[in-house]
């Protein structure tokens, strides 16, 4: 196998992983017939616990790292912002708006990315990468005041829940590239999901995740579902998405972030959520900045 043809076996297979994530957030949520399996919280927890434990063999070779305060502080942040916070953010926007819409949104992180190493970070901007910025939030603007057309209530506050989790995923890049570029990938990772594991455990049993294991009937289907979320959507992604980017350029990789969303729409459409064609057009304006501050700009 060619190493360009098996970059885009790679590239798409992450498409399809992560474009997939957030319906099986809902169907952690959901039973196929409608019933209430596990609370947002319950599942958000459940994820990290699940992603933290598959992590911990990679996690225990790289303990040394911890050593340095700063570094642990910094690896903390990731945890918080890259996947603790995010993780409970996106599973809440699902309880009231559709997993493709959801993914639609997520392509505002690499916008978010770019604005906030500008303005923290000091990282330098062309006039074309700001306008690609400022195309993307327009059409965030859109899809949020159009999203209250849709017959699902409190559309407002679960939209602007992901703009916050793409917010914080976009300052945990810029720490990453900042702050811990000496790392990693995978120690990066495991570590952070360390730093947040036992948060998610005693968040997990407060809010009753364990007890809800043990005694809903339909537990083991939504178990199964958060499980995959969490095993393949997140630790073997990672090894793969590492993969990718040893074999390409980072611009090459960062294109899986064009289609997670249309992947997550289609997936969407076949467990039969219904997406208004406002919505497409201001997710395709989204997209558009994403690629004009993304690709033209770094052209």
């Amino acid at each position: 196998m060619s190493k360009e043809l098996k970059s885009w076996i790679l590239l798409i297979l992450l498409s399809l992983i992560w474009g997939s994530s957030f319906i099986l957030m809902k169907r952690g949520m959901f039973s196929l017939d409608g019933q209430t399996i596990f609370s947002d919280t319950q599942v958000a927890s459940l994820r990290m616990i699940i992603a933290g434990t598959v992590l911990l063999p990679f996690t225990l070779k790289s303990l040394r790292i911890l050593k340095n305060p700063s570094t642990f502080l910094f690896l903390f942040s990731i945890g918080l912002l890259g996947n603790l916070l995010p993780a409970f953010l996106f599973t809440y926007a699902e309880t009231s708006i559709s997993s493709g819409l959801t993914g639609m949104l997520n392509s505002l992180t690499p916008i978010f990315a770019l604005s906030i190493g500008f303005l923290i970070f000091k990282q330098k901007l062309t006039k074309i990468q700001v306008s690609g910025v400022v195309v993307g939030i327009i059409g965030a603007i859109l899809l949020v005041y159009f999203g209250n057309d849709s017959k699902l209530s409190g559309d407002t506050p679960h939209l602007l829940a992901i703009i916050l989790a793409t917010l914080c995923y976009g300052i945990s890049l810029n720490i990453i590239k900042h702050k811990l570029c000496h790392l990693k990938s995978i120690e990066i990772a495991s570590l952070a999901f360390l730093t947040v594991l036992i948060p998610s455990i005693v968040i997990g049993f407060f809010s009753g995740s364990f007890v809800e294991i043990q005694t809903n009937e339909n537990a083991a289907e939504g178990l199964f579902f958060i499980a995959v979320l969490s095993i393949i959507g997140t630790a073997i992604a990672l090894i793969l998405f590492n993969q990718l980017i040893a074999l390409t350029s980072v611009l090459f990789s960062s294109s899986v972030t064009y289609l997670i969303p249309v992947v997550a729409m289609l997936i969407g459409v076949v467990f039969g959520e219904s997406i208004t064609l406002i919505q497409v057009a201001s997710m395709l304006v989204i997209l558009s900045g994403v690629f004009v501050a993304n690709v033209l700009g770094r052209k």
